[in-house]
């Protein structure tokens, strides 16, 4: 099991990954911390837009899957649903009740990055075994 969790693909998702964090961290938090968005507004818009860069490295470089664009298109998308909720779900209260005696602006600064250790774990497994999982033979 262990074997088909790390290798080659996982560190093509890595690098992947790396792209998508330094355009993601820059539009979340600029739009929350300089745009005045909220932090639900922030980082959907995150996810928003570097999931589609994210879908076309990972569908072809990364998992170079071969299978129905729309298929893999609605379960990449699915995925990525389940593992923003899933992860800024978990995030907000996890870091807002650890850090209740700060300001408002560093709990969810704080909760945001949280969300983002969460979403990447999340979102390797969720893409690796469902979005572009290996046709079985």
């Amino acid at each position: 099991m262990v074997k088909k969790i790390i290798d080659i693909k996982l560190i093509k998702f890595i690098v992947v990954g790396i792209i998508n964090t330094v355009v993601g961290t820059a539009i979340m938090f600029g739009l929350y911390n300089l745009a005045g968005c909220t932090y639900w507004v922030s980082s959907a818009a995150n996810y928003v837009l570097t999931s589609i860069l994210s879908y076309f490295l990972n569908k072809y470089f990364t998992f170079q899957h071969k299978g129905d664009n729309l298929k893999s298109a609605i379960r990449f998308a699915i995925n990525i649903a389940v593992c923003y909720l899933l992860a800024y779900g978990i995030a907000k209260p996890a870091v807002v009740s650890i850090l209740s005696a700060q300001a408002k602006t560093i709990q969810e600064n704080t909760a945001m990055f949280a969300g983002m250790c969460l979403f990447v774990g999340f979102n390797y497994l969720g893409q690796r075994f469902f979005a572009f999982r290996e046709a079985k033979v």
